[in-house]
């Protein structure tokens, strides 16, 4: 059984990482056909230059409209085109998630949503029912949970092994390029903490398993304003959890452009019985070229490599795969498992399946996570640095 997909946007993520590992899940025999949905044709027709030896079908075409011309909905055209059994993938900007995943799971289909799943605690509610009462699967994309480094923290924090979490930190900020640049349509609907800080929340619950229940947060406006972006140079939060674990989260997106790494990001933890501590950019491997410069080279997330079989072609290895390649295969298990079935037996199946995926997947009861922190963060910047709680529905409150 092979599953076609959609995906939705065609940026920086689509090219880097999605359509990597979507080439090869279809060279395994898992994968048919690959529709990239854009809002402008010259995204297809980069898209199409850069893997010129793959198939691929773009909307908005390139060859029926002009380059710059914006079509909002070119993702419905394509789930119009997607057929049985597909699945979607979403990887615009985070503001526009919600309806997206909505649309297609009224539709019937499966989902992956890049993080966050979105930034509202109501719409993440308005996703957990339509895919409670579609018995569709909707998972979010962070990949840090494949990170081997970080999985041995949950590991031995999980076998007790560490004790008892009393505070962490984290740090992740990346070359000002991101919000001038790669995201300069839409950098003022986002920040740094709620586009990449939101990982380290996410990554806080998936070692301990806390649930969060206050944010204070603080936010600096300098150097970007001044370049014309109202969006804020860094975003700092304070995060308490249920037990009374404090975790620090400092995330930016004003590094100098001529810093070797994109991204700047570690992870530590402080326990009763012991700490983890990570730089997760800096893994001691560097290059230096004539074309390239000075490169910290990061082996671990998505690189590009020569093919076993193949030399001729890329194999691209990395957490960032595994992240992407998880849920394909949950996707195609839950329709080869429900295939034949019909009505509320397909129905049962699927929400046994579901049950099972739902306490170890960021699908969207723990995707709520971050999308909650991230929503009291934006509050607390409002309010000039106010606390905001969490209610047990992790809604804000100030």
């Amino acid at each position: 059984m092979k599953l076609d997909v959609l995906l939705v946007g065609g940026g920086m993520i689509s090219q880097e990482v999605i359509l990597p590992a979507l080439f090869q899940q279809r060279r395994a025999g898992k994968v048919g056909r690959i529709i990239v949905a854009s809002r402008r044709a010259k995204t297809i027709d980069k898209i199409r230059r850069l893997f010129a030896d793959e198939e691929i079908e773009g909307l908005p075409n390139p060859e029926e409209v002009a380059g710059e011309e914006s079509y909002p909905e070119s993702y419905k055209d394509g789930l119009d085109m997607l057929g049985g059994n597909g699945a979607v993938i979403v990887a615009t900007p985070d503001h526009l998630h919600t309806e997206i995943i909505l649309d297609s799971v009224e539709r019937g289909y499966d989902c992956i949503v890049e993080k966050p799943l979105c930034l509202k605690v109501d719409d993440a509610y308005r996703i957990i029912e339509a895919t409670e009462r579609c018995c569709r699967y909707v998972y979010t994309d962070y990949h840090k949970r494949h990170d081997l480094a970080l999985r041995a923290c949950q590991y031995k924090y999980r076998r007790g092994l560490m004790g008892k979490v009393l505070c962490g930190h984290a740090w992740i900020e990346e070359r000002r390029e991101m919000p001038l640049k790669n995201f300069s349509l839409w950098a003022e609907h986002s920040s740094s903490f709620e586009y990449i800080g939101c990982h380290y929340v996410d990554m806080f619950y998936f070692v301990t398993g806390e649930l969060p229940v206050r944010v204070v947060a603080f936010g600096q406006k300098q150097l970007l304003k001044g370049l014309g972006k109202d969006v804020y140079d860094a975003v700092q939060a304070v995060i308490e959890w249920e037990s009374g674990a404090v975790q620090y989260v400092q995330t930016s997106w004003v590094l100098p452009d001529s810093n070797p790494n994109l991204t700047n990001q570690g992870f530590q933890l402080t326990c009763t019985e012991g700490e983890f501590r990570a730089d997760n950019a800096d893994r001691n491997s560097n290059f230096v070229t004539s074309a390239g410069g000075y490169e910290r080279f990061n082996p671990y997330f998505c690189k590009p490599y020569l093919d076993w079989d193949r030399p001729e072609r890329d194999e691209w290895i990395g957490y960032g795969i595994d992240s992407i390649v998880q849920p394909i295969n949950d996707i195609l298990r839950l329709s080869e498992e429900t295939a034949g079935l019909e009505g509320e037996d397909e129905r049962r199946k699927r929400r046994e399946l579901l049950r099972g995926y739902e306490q170890t997947r960021p699908l969207p009861r723990q995707a709520l996570v971050a999308t909650a922190v991230n929503e009291a963060v934006r509050i607390s910047l409002q309010k000039g640095g106010e606390a905001v709680r969490l209610d047990e529905g992790l809604r804000p409150i100030l």
